[in-house]
């Protein structure tokens, strides 16, 4: 006879309550277009009240807007945790991590490369362009470069050049099925190897062009 008592529901702190949300959030919307989920729809499955989703994220949209904002930026993390070593041992596990990180949120993952729901409208443009400002530098800075330098801005370029042909390859991969993951790692990992051991010195032997502000 099992005299162990009841397992108690356990009070969740603010933090991991808001982090509920969010994950409850993403998961709707990557499996339904945004006009089909409400905010009572997201408490219901996070088990809140209605009103801690305005109280944490605000309305909808500014919820949405923070999923794709998540979804799309490298968070410092990603560099933090690669080893040291060669370029092609930190390309493998960038690329590794990268790639597991698509494979848990999928579907959110997928939505937010084109967020077709909401409308292209210019916040939303705005964060994608922050999105991938942000990461294109966490690549840059995995690898020992700064978008501060005098070539920065174009490094930078090339870095968000390079991440449209990821967002391609995911494609390919997570809806096509065209490309096995396998495949997709090496593609990626190849890549971004030619692009830092080949292309950005031959970019950084080239004067920078004059420039007015950042674009």
């Amino acid at each position: 006879m099992n005299t162990e008592p009841a397992p108690r529901w356990r009070r969740l702190e603010p933090d991991e309550r808001k982090e509920q949300i969010y994950a409850c959030a993403a998961r709707l919307f990557g499996d339904r277009p945004y006009s089909e989920v409400s905010t009572s729809d997201i408490a219901a499955a996070a088990g809140v009240a209605r009103g801690l989703i305005n109280h944490y994220f605000g309305t909808k949209r500014e919820l949405y807007l923070e999923i794709i904002r998540r979804a799309l930026t490298v968070p410092r993390l990603a560099v933090e945790i690669l080893p040291d070593g060669p370029l092609e041992l930190r390309a493998d596990v960038a690329i590794e991590w990268f790639l597991d990180m698509v494979t848990s949120q999928e579907r959110m993952w997928l939505a937010a490369i084109a967020p077709e729901g909401i409308g292209r409208d210019l916040e939303v443009e705005r964060i994608l362009e922050e999105a991938d400002r942000e990461s294109a530098d966490r690549v840059l800075e995995a690898v020992g470069l700064s978008s501060e330098s005098d070539h920065g801005p174009e490094l930078n370029a090339l870095v968000r050049a390079f991440g449209g042909m990821v967002k391609a390859a995911g494609r390919e991969w997570l809806v096509r099925g065209s490309l096995t993951r396998d495949q997709v790692h090496l593609l990626l990992s190849k890549s971004l190897v030619t692009l830092v051991g080949e292309v950005f010195p031959a970019i950084r032997a080239v004067p920078p062009a004059p420039r007015q502000g950042r674009e």
